[in-house]
């Protein structure tokens, strides 16, 4: 296995300037056949739309991610960009040529319509917060993009659950989608992913804090969160890589024998304290039961037949050490006749790589829109231990 870099001094280049922006898109029929009343849509975007508004791409962020791609934290954002480098002049996604859409997705707390959100009485939504699919969230996408008068887009991009939405979006609505690229997704959630999430959901509702999901204006279920995200990002890293770092060893200072911890139980419990610090439980639970749903073939004469609706020309990378979304599941996406290339990250950090292995991930990007150059830059690569929001 490649040793690990360590940090880098150098820094990306200041990210444009993009606010955000919250569009009313009306009322959405779920894929269960509930309405959701008045959905709003959280985005940012950069550059300018042409006349045509055919220079359009979509970005779509994983799991606990919003609309922040690029740019440093602010009011109301507590995160930094979590692709730094990928938007802007000269950019992979170039400014002076496109138009940048990343919406803050269904369900989760970024500012779009989710459970922490006013229901049609005025209060939060929590436990009356209806089941929602993928494809519940790719609709109340081109809701917005109709709102933009965006019949199309050049390219769509996701990574993770990103990337089961940028499929959904080739597959469920193909004359809207020229260029679609998968990274590190499957066409359907698996056992084992299914498998990974229930515990993870376990842990939040029998929190005593939970009170059934109706705990605003509390802090709600903050222990349970924290380790529903210890256990999810233990399966974002590659076992390979937790070894190479941590291996058996104590904490610093800290002896397990004696109460203390593991180097590698510290590091988890770093990552679940960062995540309650900004995002709502609920919608931890609607975005993972979401992801367990995601099957593009479901009504559609299964994952082949279905990928054999898409028209747009398809880019799937896989994640050479991925033990979340493993390689099999992204070759069987690539087996869809609209794939243009199949392309591996060799990277030994396991899921994490599609935001961490920038330099590979963002050539492939200019690679789907036929950008040779560009496809040769690489951009600073980030700090080992701190990945953006996923």
């Amino acid at each position: 296995m490649a040793a690990l870099p360590g940090p880098e001094t150098v820094e990306p280049p200041p990210a444009p300037r993009a606010r955000r922006r919250t569009q009313s898109v009306g009322d959405l029929t779920l894929e269960s056949g509930e309405v959701l009343e008045d959905v709003r849509v959280t985005y940012q975007a950069w550059g300018r739309l042409n006349a045509d508004r055919s220079n359009a791409v979509l970005v779509l962020h994983a799991l606990t991610g919003d609309s922040h791609v690029v740019g440093d934290r602010g009011p109301g954002q507590p995160t930094c960009g979590w692709w730094p480098g990928l938007i802007g002049p000269g950019a992979p996604l170039d400014t002076d040529e496109w138009c940048v859409i990343a919406p803050s997705v269904l369900g989760g707390c970024g500012g779009t319509t989710g459970p922490s959100s006013a229901a049609p009485d005025g209060r939060p939504y929590g436990s009356s917060f209806p089941r929602i699919t993928v494809r519940d969230q790719v609709r109340a996408e081109a809701l917005l993009a109709d709102r933009l008068g965006i019949r199309s887009f050049a390219l769509v991009v996701g990574g993770s659950v990103g990337g089961m939405r940028s499929l959904e979006w080739a597959a469920s609505l193909p004359g809207r989608v020229r260029r679609c690229v998968v990274l590190a997704a499957s066409a359907a959630a698996s056992a084992d992913q299914i498998a990974w999430s229930v515990p993870q959901q376990h842990a939040i509702r029998l929190d005593p804090a939970f009170h059934g999901g109706d705990y605003y204006p509390g802090p709600g279920p903050r222990a349970g969160l924290e380790i529903a995200r210890q256990i999810a990002h233990a399966t974002y890293r590659s076992a390979a890589e937790l070894a190479l770092r941590f291996g058996g060893d104590a904490q610093s200072g800290e002896d397990p024998l004696r109460g203390g911890r593991y180097a590698v139980q510290s590091y988890l419990e770093h990552h679940g304290k960062k995540l309650v610090r900004r995002f709502d439980a609920n919608s931890y639970l609607a975005l993972t039961e979401a992801m367990n749903s995601h099957d593009i073939g479901r009504g559609r004469g299964g994952v082949e037949a279905a990928l054999r609706r898409i028209t747009a020309e398809l880019t799937v990378a896989v994640v050479s050490s991925d033990r979340l979304f493993t390689p099999a599941e992204g070759e069987r996406v690539a087996a869809a006749p609209a794939c243009r290339e199949l392309a591996v990250i060799d990277s030994p950090y396991g899921h994490d790589a599609f935001l961490i292995e920038t330099e590979q991930v963002f050539g492939i990007i200019a690679r789907a829109l036929g950008s040779p150059a560009r496809a040769e830059v690489q951009p600073p690569r980030p700090r080992l231990v701190e990945t953006g929001p996923r």
